[in-house]
């Protein structure tokens, strides 16, 4: 057989191959730089909650592994347990017994009013009017879903569907929890700077309809990560910080000199509440949990 007729269309065939081949280098190349401008993990496989149900840490607990740290039989360091104690609770806790919460020790409440751009916990209502009239110092908080609309959109929302304050002493500020997306991509999609201006504007918005400054919900995974340890907030907003340990002081997000809430469990028991409940710590008196109510010094 005479190769020479054939090497013409072989030499073409090459080159295109050769072609194809740095057209798909090239490809590959831009989309690892927006994968690294967008510094977003890949959410692993796990549990995930219906649209709309989500509540405060699952996001963490799905990204980091359903046991943690205290949830396998190891008892919490009493060093968690004293001070001023607290929980959030969402429609998951069911109907809870609000005057044994407060018999109980519990002096203050996050509850669930609001998610994304339209969904209300269907317990809201009745746990923040039930939690007043027991005594606890309570507060309301929205869970973040910066993949839905704008953070001034969202914090409107908040405001008007139970995230309110009032200086009554028995009204915390609201808080913006905002983790690991528990329904897809960790960093909702957004770049590093696109996800502050998220924040920053959830925070103007929320305080030019409340008066107050939001309480930020976070870890320092997802902070550090998504965010890019900015530390934009740290001047502004009290840290609430996710961490479920048995150590006696929590990592903190880069930023933030130190902690005003410590959720230290999320698998703890309250009287009153049937089944696991986040456990939360004050970092102060009781004396200064109604100053952060009233809004004083």
């Amino acid at each position: 057989m005479n190769r020479s007729r054939f090497a013409g269309p072989r030499l073409r065939r090459g080159a295109i191959a050769a072609a194809t081949a740095a057209v798909l280098a090239l490809l590959t190349t831009m989309t690892g730089a927006a994968d690294a401008r967008t510094a977003e993990p890949p959410m692993p496989s796990g549990p995930r909650v219906p649209d709309g149900q989500a509540y405060m840490g699952v996001g963490t607990r799905i990204h980091e592994g359903w046991e943690k740290a205290g949830e396998s039989g190891t008892p919490t360091p009493r060093s968690q347990t004293d001070g001023v104690q607290g929980i959030d609770v969402s429609h998951w806790q069911g109907t809870i017994n609000w005057t044994s919460v407060h018999s109980a020790g519990m002096q203050f409440a996050w509850i669930k009013a609001t998610e994304g751009t339209s969904s209300r916990d269907s317990s809201f209502a009745a746990n923040y009017l039930n939690a007043y009239h027991a005594g606890v110092i309570r507060g309301a908080y929205h869970f973040a879903r910066p993949d839905l609309s704008g953070g001034s959109t969202q914090a409107a929302w908040f405001a008007a569907n139970g995230g309110a304050w009032s200086a009554d002493g028995l009204t915390l500020p609201g808080v913006l929890d905002i983790e690991y997306n528990p329904y897809g991509a960790s960093c909702y999609g957004l770049s590093t700077s696109a996800m502050r201006t998220w924040v920053s504007d959830f925070y103007t918005a929320y305080k030019a309809r409340t008066g107050r400054d939001v309480v930020v919900y976070t870890n320092a995974g997802w902070w550090n990560t998504c965010t890019g340890s900015w530390t934009g907030m740290s001047g502004k907003s009290p840290l609430w910080v996710a961490h479920w340990t048995t150590a006696a002081s929590p990592t903190l997000p880069s930023g933030f000199p130190y902690w005003t809430v410590w959720q230290y469990d999320d698998g703890g028991t309250v009287s009153g509440i049937t089944g696991a409940v986040d456990r939360d710590k004050f970092n102060g008196t009781s004396s200064r949990l109604l100053a952060l109510a009233n809004n004083t010094p």
